[in-house]
């Protein structure tokens, strides 16, 4: 029999819930805080420029083609993508620059020429990479790791005859320069801890799992932009029958005698048999739940890096300049260091430019283009914003004026920005940390919250700060991982 469900928040997960909720024939409705859904995964428009204001990396296209599926509709008929043949370009400051190409062979032949890293060392670490996701990824993208039927099935115990392939003893850099001759292809898979927030100086080398979903699955671009991954599943709960409510940020999850019973907003009270909540994880603690058993240790784990991006409307055109590009620090300990240790902003940062007016034109006034400019920073924790901002701001300018060899200042025709004190304020996002709890150590995985509550009945959580992490496709299998789990 059909439960009536509330979702509190419309980030991507919180909207992937209410679409599996809804086809399972329960009466869902989301409410959200903000006036738009998609929480990260939003867009912004400056003049004639538009900007994907988040996350800007499709991976694992089939993550959303699945719920149209399971509503018998064609995707194709409401999302449509393109695979990319260059995933990006990097720069190093000592003047070398390259191409990732999708095409594994061409990639190992570009880091040969270039860098005169060995074809088969780059071969071989992707093969590494496709058998650490192909091992794991069943137990840790695709089960909860809170159910003893996970480590009891099939999948769990041929991973156990393969322990000692898995790296855990060492971290991603051990792992890396071990690898490979050249240091500065060592940088570049060092940069996949980067995707959930992590430092490759301390999270595991199973972190190398990474690069197989760039190399191995391949990396998109969808036609219409990463808002249109939001827009378009926001369309299909519709059609489903969701209801969703802006600008009605949740008060409180109502509970009695261990029971989530609805939640508070500014309208009142809203009943429901079962709740999920889509909002971070610490959040959600702190302030729905104040009145309920913390779970102190996981509250308390590092926090993953948070980002400074700046919208940036440049009056020309870089041809040397793709989709993602890659400027990167000629110390990447120092930077490492100085985020996750000192707790602030490296005078050197590695920049990362994403430009969708190369693939969507529209995007950007003719003869321009959408910088989207981010550099990686720690999370909020009172540091002074407004003086690290215009420090980053200025080194990045000269970083990227030297290395494109212009004068970068002057062709900035609009500009906005978002700092973790924004990203915080407009996701809830503890200190505006991008992905919930860091994966800085080998127990991080086992480390984040379930995907239900173990104290009160009928709770259930989805979403980047929960298991099995942050990042689009882990989002959405949040949302799959608790669903199959829903009772």
């Amino acid at each position: 029999m059909g439960k009536t469900v509330i979702v509190i928040g419309a980030g991507i997960a919180g909207i992937a819930s209410a679409i599996r909720l809804a086809k399972q024939g329960h009466t869902v409705s989301v409410f959200e805080a903000n006036s738009y859904p998609g929480g990260k995964l939003t867009e912004l428009k400056l003049g004639g420029y538009r900007f994907d204001a988040g996350p800007s990396l499709f991976t694992l296209p089939q993550a959303v083609e699945s719920l149209f599926e399971l509503a018998g509709e064609d995707p194709a008929d409401h999302f449509e993508y393109v695979k990319l043949e260059k995933t990006c370009n990097y720069f190093y400051p000592s003047g070398e620059s390259l191409t990732a190409w999708s095409d594994n062979q061409r990639f190992a032949e570009e880091l040969a020429n270039k860098l005169g890293e060995p074809k088969e060392y780059t071969l071989n670490a992707l093969k590494q990479s496709a058998f650490l996701y192909n091992n794991l990824a069943p137990l840790f993208m695709e089960k909860s790791l809170h159910k003893a039927s996970t480590w009891l099935g099939s999948k769990a115990f041929s991973a156990y005859t393969k322990l000692h392939k898995f790296n855990f003893n060492k971290t991603m850099n051990e792992a890396n320069n071990a690898r490979f001759k050249n240091e500065k292809t060592a940088q570049l898979f060092n940069r996949y801890a980067t995707y959930n927030g992590s430092d490759p100086y301390q999270t595991p080398a199973t972190l190398n799992i990474i690069p197989h979903l760039e190399f191995g699955l391949g990396a998109y671009f969808p036609k219409k932009g990463m808002h249109d991954i939001t827009m378009s599943l926001y369309q299909l709960a519709e059609r489903l029958g969701v209801h969703f409510y802006f600008n009605s940020p949740a008060k409180t999850i109502v509970t009695h005698n261990g029971i989530a019973k609805g939640i508070n907003t500014g309208m009142g009270f809203h009943k429901a048999d079962r709740v999920v909540c889509n909002m971070d994880m610490v959040a959600a603690y702190k302030k729905l739940l104040k009145g309920e058993s913390q779970p102190k240790k996981l509250l308390n784990q590092p926090k993953s890096s948070s980002a400074l991006i700046f919208y940036w409307g440049i009056k020309k055109q870089f041809p040397q300049l793709d989709l993602h590009n890659i400027f990167f620090s000629a110390d990447y300990k120092a930077e490492f260091d100085h985020i996750f240790k000192k707790k602030t902003v490296f005078d050197d940062p590695t920049v990362y430019i994403n430009i969708t007016s190369t693939h969507k034109a529209d995007d950007a006034p003719e003869g321009c283009q959408n910088w989207f400019t981010m550099i990686n920073v720690p999370h909020n924790e009172g540091q002074d914003w407004d003086g690290l901002i215009k420090e980053a701001r200025a080194n990045i300018l000269t970083k990227l004026s030297k290395i494109l060899g212009e004068d970068i200042e002057p062709l900035i025709e609009v500009e906005d920005l978002l700092d973790p004190r924004l990203i915080e304020q407009r996701t809830s996002s503890f200190g505006g940390a991008l992905y919930g709890n860091s994966s800085n150590n080998k127990f991080a995985a086992f480390l984040r919250h379930p995907n239900f509550s173990k104290r009160i009945k009928h709770l259930y959580f989805c979403g980047g700060s929960v298991h099995p992490g942050g990042g689009i496709p882990l989002a959405l299998a949040s949302a799959k991982i608790m669903t199959d789990n829903f009772r």
